[in-house]
Order: structure tokens, then C-alpha cells, then sequence
């Protein structure tokens, strides 16, 4: 590692005094490998990104993940451990006259300092082709190692050219225990505290997002009491920093269940306004979205069933939407799949069907398939009567026969009864058609 010199000294004044007055996300911002919170997978102990860091062999990259989870902060943690000069860009508000300046003062650096430059670029994915394609001959020789950050795939919204000579790192969004650490710290560094319930639901809301939940905890401490000796925050505080109203519910509990079974009842109930009221009951208090999805495709089959068969249809194309949308548009398709839900005729018909089936499974256990139905492919097969005066359907009048399909045990059971309501209507008529043909 190089000596510091009197301007890299000055630098970091400058950047302490900065931070005095920065608001606390960037004040929280850690400067070490051992204060980064969270990205196991990339910073454990044995991972790739953190051996690179360590031995200082940091390849240019492309630092994909949801907002605030450490991207820039990693940037930051890596030019600090390698003593490389950074540089941050934002997409947003530089183009590429400010690229070539730095791009300049990059290579002065290098010549006459022997010192490393790091471009951070912050949403790599608004700049277009050609500003990307500035960077090319720049990390090419050396004179840079760029680091972009986006929240959106590079594949698509980064350049061919630019991707193969970058690394690109998935960073997930920070799990609750790692978010717990960062509160616990900045609690610390404000000297205050916060009250229990407060606290979950802040954990709760920010979905991941570090950042979100320094920003709202400087706001909730903000609205503490002036002049008086309260030090703790508050749910009421937190709910006003959030601009959110802390709803009632538990992913975990009791009120995750009730909430679950109310919107479950009101589709089955014929009640679009009470199902979408309870759907956004869900979402709005963070239910996992792809549950929510889950139990509507198990929803159109057990209560809507052939009564509308496009309903499983819907339901499984609403998931599927959810899940390449993404919050926080993808409960568009949500809300229209639990009115349409609510909406349809119902029947549980075929879900009854199946218990009375296993039923007599469970009573007279594997009975024996009747020969003529059985699969005939050996000569050893026939010569048992295996499909023997098997009717092959569609050299009937009508595609029926009079043919027997269940054991002799069970052969005049019923299962399946439609009912009268939507396309189960037709599904009767023509099984009581069948019936009457086949006597």
C-alpha cells in the first residue's frame, strides 16, 4: 500500500466534514470490509468478491440489486480497502464530456501518482450505447476500473461489449437480521431508542432497503419531542416518517390466517368488492404477493372449478404476470384475478369428487382394473384376456359405449355431480345424455 500524501489527507477531511452534516444513510456508510452489513454470498469469508478486495486484484463490474441494498456503499468499501481514488457518477446528471475530464485526471493520476482510479457509475442502465461505449478503451488499457451499479438486468440494459469486460454481482435485498444490526448501530449513533412494536414494523416495511429505513428512522427521530427528556421512538413516529399507516397483521400469526380465510370466503362468497378489499389488505402490509397468487390458482380449481374452466387458467396466468412484472405494478394482475375469481359461477363438484374417490380408496383399498380396460402390449397379455371386448369409443355413434370403466366393486358409483351453475350446466346435460345412451 502506498503512503498517503498531503492531498489525500486533505481529501479525507474534506469527506468527514461532508459527512457531519450528510444526511444518516450516508453518514451510517461504513468505510471497511468488517462494517459491510449483509451479502454473505459476495463478502463471506471464503467468497469470490471478497478475495479479490482482499489481494487488491478488482476486476471492473457491474454491482446488480433492489435499492438500498449497498451498492454505492460497496463501491465506497472497495476503493477505501484498495486505496484507489473514487470517483461517483450518476447516470442521471453526467454524460460524456464529464467522463472524459475525469477520464484525464484519471490517466495523471496513474502517471504521475502510480495511483488507481475507481469509476463508480450509479444507474449504469440510463446512459445509452454510446456513452457506454465510452468507457470501452478506458477499461481496456487499465486507466479505470469501472464499477456500474443498476437495478435493472444488465442483460438487457447494458452493452454487449461493455458486459464482457465487467463481472457482474448479484446483491439481494438485506434480510431482516442484517437490517436489525444496521438499526442497532444507528440507534446507537443518535442516542436514542425505539420501542418494540415500532421497531418490527419498521424491520417490516422497508422491504429490504437499508437505505429507506435509515432515511424514515432520521425522520421518526426528527419528530421526538423538543426539549423534553423522551428518547424513544414511537410506532405513531415511525407510521408519520412512513407516511403509512401500520396495519394490523402478522405474517407470521394469528391475523395472517384471518386475513387469508376473509379473502378466501368472499370469492368463494361472490364478493368482488370484499375480495379485493382484503387482497389489498395483504399487500399493503407486505404478505408475500406469490402466496397470495398460490392460493387464488388453488382457489379456481377447489370453488370455481368446471363451473368456468378458464378461471385456473386465469389464476395461473396472474402469477405468472406477478411474477415477471414484479412489485409495485404486479398486483394489477392480482386485483383482476380475484374479481374474476369472485365473479365466476362456482362449484366444488370435481374437488368433492376426488375425497369421495379416495375415500373408497381408503375403505377397499387397490381394486382390481377391469380386464377390458387394461393395456394389452404382449402376446402373454391377450392370451390372459387382457382388453379383451375392450369398445373403443369413437367407433360409436356419439363417442359412447355401455362399457363398464370402474371395478365391479364400485361399478354404479358416483363421484362427480355438476352442478347446475356455468359451463358445469353443459357438463351435466351431456353426462346425463351419456347416462341414458349407455342404459
Amino acid at each position: 500500500m502506498l503512503p498517503l500524501t498531503l492531498m489525500d489527507l486533505f481529501d479525507q477531511a474534506s469527506e468527514n466534514l461532508k459527512k457531519e452534516t450528510a444526511p444518516l444513510a450516508e453518514r451510517m456508510r461504513p468505510s471497511t470490509l468488517e462494517d459491510f452489513v449483509g451479502q454473505e454470498h459476495l463478502l463471506g469469508p471464503l467468497a469470490p468478491l471478497r478475495k479479490m478486495i482482499e489481494r487488491d486484484e478488482i476486476p471492473s463490474m457491474i454491482l446488480w440489486g433492489p435499492p438500498g441494498s449497498g451498492k454505492t456503499t460497496l463501491a465506497h468499501v472497495i476503493a477505501h480497502s484498495t486505496q484507489r481514488k473514487f470517483h461517483f457518477f450518476s447516470a442521471v446528471l453526467s454524460g460524456v464530456k464529464e467522463i472524459r475530464e475525469m477520464i484525464e485526471e484519471a490517466k495523471k493520476d496513474l502517471k504521475y501518482q502510480q495511483k488507481r482510479t475507481i469509476l463508480f457509475v450509479d444507474e449504469i442502465h440510463r446512459f445509452n450505447k454510446s456513452q457506454q461505449d465510452a468507457f470501452l478503451p478506458h477499461i481496456e488499457d487499465g486507466t479505470i476500473t469501472l464499477i456500474g451499479a443498476t437495478t435493472e438486468n444488465p442483460s438487457f440494459e447494458v452493452i454487449g461489449p461493455l458486459l464482457s469486460r465487467t463481472k457482474v454481482f448479484v446483491l439481494k435485498p438485506l434480510e431482516e437480521k442484517d437490517l436489525a444490526h444496521l438499526l442497532d448501530r444507528a440507534l446507537q449513533k443518535l442516542q436514542v431508542s425505539m420501542e418494540s412494536e415500532a421497531r418490527t414494523y419498521l424491520l417490516q416495511s422497508v422491504e429490504g432497503d437499508a437505505r429507506r429505513m435509515l432515511n424514515t428512522l432520521e425522520i421518526a427521530t426528527s419528530l421526538l419531542p423538543k426539549n423534553t427528556p423522551q428518547k424513544t421512538i414511537t410506532l405513531q413516529q415511525i407510521e408519520q416518517a412512513l407516511q403509512k399507516k401500520n396495519l394490523l397483521y402478522d405474517k407470521k400469526g394469528e391475523e395472517h390466517y384471518n386475513v387469508i380465510s376473509a379473502f378466501i370466503k368472499s370469492m368463494r362468497g361472490s364478493d368482488p368488492n370484499a375480495a379485493v378489499y382484503w387482497l389489498a389488505r395483504m399487500l399493503e402490509a407486505g404478505e408475500e404477493p406469490l402466496f397470495v397468487a398460490r392460493r387464488m390458482v388453488i382457489f379456481a380449481s377447489e370453488d370455481v372449478g368446471n363451473a368456468d374452466p378458464q378461471a385456473i387458467q386465469v389464476a395461473i396466468s396472474a402469477m405468472q404476470a406477478f411474477d415477471f412484472v414484479g412489485m409495485p405494478e404486479g398486483w394489477i394482475p392480482l386485483a383482476q384475478a380475484a374479481t374474476y375469481l369472485a365473479s365466476s359461477p362456482k362449484s366444488n363438484a370435481s374437488y368433492k369428487a376426488y375425497l369421495n374417490a379416495k375415500k373408497d380408496l381408503a375403505e377397499k383399498g387397490s381394486l382390481p382394473t377391469p380386464l377390458h380396460i387394461r393395456n394389452a402390449p404382449t402376446k402373454l397379455m391377450k392370451s390372459l384376456d387382457y382388453g379383451k371386448g375392450y369398445q373403443y369409443p369413437h367407433n360409436y355413434e356419439g363417442n359412447i359405449t355401455e362399457q363398464q370403466y370402474l371395478p365391479d366393486e364400485l361399478k354404479d358409483r358416483v363421484y362427480y355431480q355438476p352442478t347446475e351453475n356455468g359451463y358445469e350446466k353443459v357438463i351435466r346435460e351431456y353426462l346425463e345424455k351419456a347416462s341414458h345412451k349407455k342404459r
